[in-house]
């Protein structure tokens, strides 16, 4: 399975600003600090403003800031709702055994990565933001 660079951006702008402590940050910032595009990050920030992560202020003096506690923020929660397909065969994505190309009544290979999927996501339930923020300010002294 692979994670989508707006997945992997997402992450990063919520550590980046999660580490700023409640102050505001720019895109642009945060885009010269991971050597990001702007525009693409836009959409990201877009995306996480409205799905209520980030809070953002219009204007001169204005950027994004974490809206939402660290350690109320689950990565496996995060990850559903910014990932927009997590289906790994094509029968997953429209969920009709029908589709299935071994025409099996039920595929154990279709078993077995939905059961995988599910396992990944409850590892990743298990960390949160502030884990990530935590690693970070370690790796920084």
């Amino acid at each position: 399975m692979r994670l989508t660079l707006h997945t992997d951006y997402a992450l990063r702008v919520l550590v980046h600003v999660g580490l700023r402590n409640g102050d505001l940050v720019t895109i642009t910032e945060i885009a010269d600090c991971y050597e990001i595009s702007k525009n693409h990050l836009t959409k990201v920030v877009h995306q996480l403003g409205r799905i209520g992560y980030l809070e953002t202020v219009r204007g001169k003096y204005g950027g994004v800031r974490l809206l939402k506690n660290p350690e109320d923020v689950a990565l496996g929660k995060f990850i559903r709702e910014v990932e927009e397909d997590f289906a790994l065969v094509r029968c997953m994505r429209c969920n009709v055994v029908e589709d299935c190309r071994l025409n099996n009544n039920r595929c154990v290979a279709r078993d077995a990565l939905e059961a995988g999927l599910a396992a990944f996501f409850k590892v990743l339930d298990t960390y949160t933001l502030a884990d990530m923020l935590e690693s970070e300010r370690k790796a920084a002294q």
